[in-house]
């Protein structure tokens, strides 16, 4: 007897959406799915069209073409309560107490309750300085405030868009470590980054834009692979990139350095048999060596950057 298998709807869905500033194409037809219960990275450089696609998807802006789904339902504001968001940092009072602060937040917004306040505070680690003034907190710990009020309401889903941006070191670790306690505590988090350092430590999945082109999507450890890259040269390059991609599709000519590089997964690249393979197929090699290629060259190579 067949077993069924259970499809779960992702949490968002984008189809094709496209934005334009008069001439210039913020997003040029930008598709993916972000899985229930992933930390999903919006990676790309400054400029990319990150912030535009949070603002899109949150409804502060409109798309020009193109849909997206929230839990398989076209936007609205019954989904958008299921939604904590965190684009800019909220003007907090700098003489009011966290607690007070965010009793504030919560009557402006109507999300959750009084009583939801002292548990978000326990949830970002400022329940103990709770009553102190918002002046006398780090840029980390206003930061973790920023966090709690996206909390309120126990939304499923929360949007960050560069959620450690201007903090130190210390600050820094501090919110990774909290994006991975709330994923573990059941949130699904959607968070733009131009950090790979970011996104490599604490994202499950990823989308990677380029001057918003949408250029690669899936899983981190499949994205940003850390490949074995072999550079090759024969007298004869286009014969033999011809001859390698029998081997492997990822086959790179570079006229200027007069080689040719294929990348295979971590570990398979075997310079003996490659060898043998060419000469066999009538490619004499005169160069011929296996390079590691670091996280951060796969995501210059994939942005161009």
């Amino acid at each position: 007897m067949n077993e069924k298998t259970t499809i779960h709807n992702p949490v968002l869905s984008l189809n094709n959406i496209i934005k334009s500033y008069g001439p210039v194409q913020a997003l040029k037809g930008v598709s993916f799915e972000v899985p229930e219960g992933s930390v999903f990275g919006i990676l790309g450089p400054n400029g990319s069209g990150k912030t535009t696609l949070l603002s899109i998807i949150l409804d502060v802006l409109k798309a020009n073409k193109g849909n997206f789904l929230w839990f398989g339902h076209p936007g609205s504001s019954e989904q958008r309560q299921k939604i904590g968001s965190l684009l800019e940092t909220p003007n907090f009072y700098h003489y009011l107490s966290a607690i007070n602060n965010l009793k504030i937040t919560q009557s402006i917004s109507g999300r959750g309750t009084i009583e939801d306040i002292d548990e978000v505070l326990k949830k970002v680690r400022l329940y103990e300085r709770r009553k102190s003034r918002f002046s006398s907190f780090s840029l980390g710990m206003k930061q973790r405030l920023a966090i709690a009020a996206t909390l309120l309401g126990d939304p499923k889903v929360l949007v960050f868009d560069e959620p450690t941006n201007g903090l130190d070191p210390v600050g820094i670790a501090e919110i990774r470590q909290l994006i991975i306690e709330l994923r573990n505590s059941g949130h699904t988090i959607i968070m733009a980054s131009h950090l790979l350092d970011e996104v490599e430590k604490v994202c499950t999945h990823a989308a990677i834009l380029r001057t918003g082109e949408l250029l690669i999507t899936g899983r981190v450890d499949e994205i940003l692979v850390d490949d074995d890259v072999v550079e090759l040269s024969a007298s004869d390059l286009d014969a033999l990139a011809a001859v390698l991609k029998q081997l492997n599709e990822h086959v790179v000519i570079d006229s200027q350095l007069n080689t040719v590089q294929a990348i295979f997964p971590k570990g398979t690249a075997k310079l003996d048999e490659i060898n043998s393979f060419c000469f066999k197929q009538g490619v004499v090699l005169n160069h011929l060596i296996l390079k590691k290629k670091r996280l951060e060259a796969r995501f210059f190579e994939l942005t161009n950057n």
